[in-house]
C-alpha cells in the first residue's frame, strides 16, 4: 500500500513536466547536425601543410600592443602616478576583478586593458586628488590571460595572450602546422555560456586558400586550441566521451561509437546521423536507422566523418531528474541536463 502510494505520488510531480515547457529537456542532437553540416567542406589534403603555412604567416598579425591585454583576476600589475610617487603600488587584481589602491580603495579593472584602466583609474583622480593626473599601469605577472594550443602544431603548450588575436595569429605564434595535421580546427571555448556551444569547428583549407576570413575568428583568454591530426574522425551529441579520435584502417560505425565511450544513457540508440565531407560538393547527411537496418553498424568511417547520436528528451529528463527529500511529508523534484 506504502509502495503505490510512493508511486502516485512520483507520477503526479514528474506527470507535469510533460507539458511544461520550461521543464522538458530538450534533444539537441538536430541542432549538433545543423551547426557540423554548416560548416563548408574542401577536398584539401595533408603534404599542402606547408603552402598553408605560407600563408597562414603572410596573414598572421603578431605585432600586438600590449596596451591591449585585458586584465583579468590573478594579474600582477604596477600602477604609478606621475604626480606623487607615493600613491603607486604592485598590486594583484582579486578574484572579483578589483585591485587596491592608496586613497581609491577598490577599484575594479577586470575586462578592461592596459590603457583603459589607466584612463579610468586618472579619471577617478582627478574627481577627488589631483588636476591631471597620468597614470601608467604596466602588468608584471600575466596570469588571466592564457591560451592553450594542442595538437598537430610545431609548438604546443599554454601561451600568455598578451592581446586579442585570431585564429591565424595564435597559430603562427605556435610555430604553424605540422606536416601530419588536418585541416578542421578546433576552439574549445570555456567561456560561453552554459546555453551556447562551447566548440567552433573552422575549415582552414576555406579560410586560408579561399579567403573566407569570418572563419577567422577572435580568440579569447582561456580558449583552447585543437589541431587533429589528418586521419581523424569527430563524434558528438548523446555519447560519453564526445571528441575528435584517429582513423583507424576500415574502422566501421559501431568501432567509431564504441571509441567514444559508447551510447549515453539517455541515447536513442537506433538513430544516428554521420555528416561526410564531400569536398567541392559540400557536405553530405546520412541518417541512418540502426534498428531497421542493422547491416548499418558496418557502414565505413570516412576521414573527417562526424558522427552524431541521437538524444532522447525523454531519456534526458530521466536520466536529469531528481527528488530531494526535506521536510517530512514532502518531496522536492530537480532537474539538470545530464548531457553537460
Amino acid at each position: 500500500m506504502h509502495r503505490t502510494r510512493l508511486w502516485a505520488l512520483l507520477f503526479c510531480a514528474l506527470f507535469p513536466l510533460l507539458f511544461y515547457p520550461g521543464c522538458v529537456a530538450r534533444s539537441t542532437s538536430e541542432s549538433l547536425v545543423q551547426t557540423y553540416a554548416a560548416v563548408s567542406s574542401t577536398d584539401s589534403k595533408a603534404d599542402e601543410i606547408e603552402k598553408l603555412n605560407t600563408q597562414l604567416f603572410a596573414a598572421a598579425n603578431l605585432n600586438v600592443d600590449p596596451g591591449d591585454y585585458l586584465l583579468g583576476p590573478g594579474d600582477l600589475i604596477e600602477v604609478r602616478v606621475l604626480e606623487a610617487e607615493s600613491l603607486g603600488c604592485i598590486t594583484r587584481v582579486s578574484s572579483r576583478g578589483y585591485v587596491s589602491l592608496p586613497l581609491l580603495n577598490e577599484v575594479r579593472v577586470m575586462g578592461l586593458s592596459t590603457a583603459e584602466a589607466e584612463a579610468h583609474i586618472e579619471t577617478l583622480f582627478r574627481k577627488k586628488y589631483i588636476k591631471d593626473p597620468h597614470v601608467s599601469v604596466f602588468v608584471k605577472e600575466h596570469f588571466s590571460q592564457r591560451i592553450t594550443l594542442v595538437g598537430e602544431v610545431k609548438n604546443p603548450g599554454t601561451y600568455d595572450y598578451m592581446a586579442k588575436q585570431r585564429l591565424l595569429d595564435v597559430l603562427a605564434l605556435a610555430g604553424g602546422l605540422k606536416e601530419t595535421a588536418g585541416s578542421l580546427v578546433q576552439v574549445r571555448r570555456s567561456s560561453a555560456a552554459p546555453d551556447s556551444r562551447r566548440v567552433y569547428i573552422v575549415d582552414l583549407d576555406r579560410l586560408i586558400k579561399e579567403g573566407a576570413v569570418e572563419l577567422n575568428i577572435a580568440i579569447n583568454g582561456g580558449d583552447v586550441i585543437f589541431v587533429p591530426e589528418a586521419g581523424m574522425f569527430f563524434v558528438d551529441g548523446a555519447v560519453r566521451k564526445p571528441g575528435s579520435y584517429p582513423l583507424k584502417s576500415k574502422m566501421n560505425l559501431q568501432e567509431a561509437i564504441l571509441a567514444a565511450g559508447g551510447f549515453a544513457p539517455y541515447a536513442e540508440r537506433n538513430e544516428v546521423t554521420i555528416i561526410r565531407n564531400r569536398g567541392k560538393e559540400g557536405r553530405e547527411i546520412i541518417r541512418v536507422d540502426l534498428e531497421k537496418d542493422p547491416t548499418a553498424h558496418n557502414i565505413e568511417v570516412n576521414d573527417r566523418d562526424v558522427i552524431i547520436a541521437k538524444d532522447s528528451a525523454w531519456g534526458k529528463m530521466v536520466h536529469g531528474a531528481g527528488i530531494n527529500i526535506g521536510i517530512p511529508g514532502f518531496l522536492g523534484i530537480g532537474y539538470h541536463d545530464p548531457a553537460r
